[in-house]
């Protein structure tokens, strides 16, 4: 009882000032508390300069062939400051040549086989070379590109329309928006908060941007919500493509999800986006893989971008990739040179036909493929 009534007692000011002190203490223990408890973000800093070389080999077997049959293997298409597609050499049981889709500049090796023929395959090596992409944002010094080089990047595609309810998603998205880098900026902020990476979607998904946003089912896979970034730029004048490719090694960063195992890379299949920015150039994009991020790089699904896992990934991929993948083409409705099946949306898979059918090229029981990649460092 003596000490409280002695404190009682004290004048007003040194209460107030003792009280002061005391609740700066409490609020730096605090906040010292939650600096040390606080999880350390992840590394995810690629830095572009050294470039790495690596051989792509992919072979593809026809396992039950019924009559005459053909395939076809995308090869790397790509030359830009990033990639460099070198040479590709072929083996085949059948006939086989270099082709390309006529329109596109999307290359690739055809190989025909006669009813006579009970093992068909082709097997084809690509060496390629490849280098970390990070965007300064501080310099602008690219040349404008030609309004008639950009007019195809904005047009409309079979899977990727520009007006109607991608137009008005677009444009509610970028409400407010000043400069063409804001526009990307929300929309790709956009793919990330409103998708979700769904890993029971088959292969890399379908890319049928209008069937997501009418049904509102905005779970896919990479060429679902890269291509819905793709027609969301393109539907308000951004010129933007998807860039189909193949992840061929692991992260330097130990991402497991964002990276391949070099030995077995059939599945690694994995597209990415670019949108053109004045004074930048071609900007490179990857929503989708920081939707991968939050959905299975834990073993709990990650809702916030901020989270320390995913927090890098999301800054990087606005502007930057890591070199451990490699580009095919950016072909839109490809069709395949003397096939008898459809227009492919787009084309990073092996695809083969027989007896005049088209296989699925995501059954491994009718189309065999195997993809490995060798770093080469001499």
């Amino acid at each position: 009882m003596t000490t409280v009534f002695q404190a009682a007692r004290q004048p007003a000011r040194r209460q107030f000032l003792r009280a002061a002190a005391a609740a700066a203490f409490s609020a730096t223990s605090l906040d010292s508390f939650a600096q040390s408890a606080a999880p350390t973000e992840r590394q995810f800093a690629p830095q572009a300069g050294a470039w790495r070389t690596f051989e792509v080999t992919t072979r593809v077997e026809i396992a039950a062939p019924r009559g005459a049959s053909q395939a076809w293997v995308p090869v790397p298409s790509v030359d830009t400051d990033w990639q460099r597609s070198m040479d590709s050499v072929f083996t085949s049981s059948g006939t086989a040549r270099m082709v390309a889709d006529g329109q596109q500049g999307a290359r690739m090796v055809h190989a025909q086989f006669d009813a006579s023929q009970s093992a068909p395959f082709v097997e084809v090596t690509s060496r390629i070379q490849t280098q970390n992409r990070m965007q300064d944002w501080k310099s602008k010094t690219v040349a404008a590109e030609s309004a008639a080089a950009l007019a195809s990047y904005t047009r409309a595609t079979a899977l990727i329309p520009v007006d109607g309810i991608v137009l008005s998603t677009a444009t509610q998205a970028i409400a407010g928006a000043k400069t063409d880098v804001q526009k990307a900026q929300m929309l790709f902020d956009w793919i990330v908060t409103n998708t979700y990476r769904e890993p029971k979607v088959r292969g890399c998904g379908e890319g049928d941007i209008k069937a997501m946003l009418e049904t509102g089912n905005l779970g896919g896979k990479c060429a679902d919500l890269n291509a819905l970034f793709v027609g969301l730029c393109r539907s308000v004048g951004l010129p933007a493509r998807d860039v189909y490719g193949l992840r061929v090694a692991p992260s330097a960063f130990g991402y497991k999800e964002l990276g391949g195992i070099s030995a077995k890379l059939q599945g690694a299949q994995h597209c990415r986006a670019e949108v053109y920015l004045q004074g930048y150039g071609w900007v490179a994009m990857d929503p989708a893989d920081v939707a991968k991020v939050m959905r299975q790089e834990t073993a709990e699904w990650i809702k916030d971008p901020r989270n320390p896992v995913v927090a890098p990934v999301n800054r990087v991929l606005f502007g930057g990739w890591e070199g451990n993948w490699m580009a095919y083409n950016t072909a839109h409705d490809v069709v395949l040179p003397q096939a008898q099946g459809p227009r492919l949306g787009f084309f990073m898979y092996p695809h083969a036909e027989t007896g005049g059918q088209r296989l699925d090229s995501y059954a491994p029981d009718d189309l065999r493929y195997r993809i490995s990649a060798k770093e080469i460092t001499a």
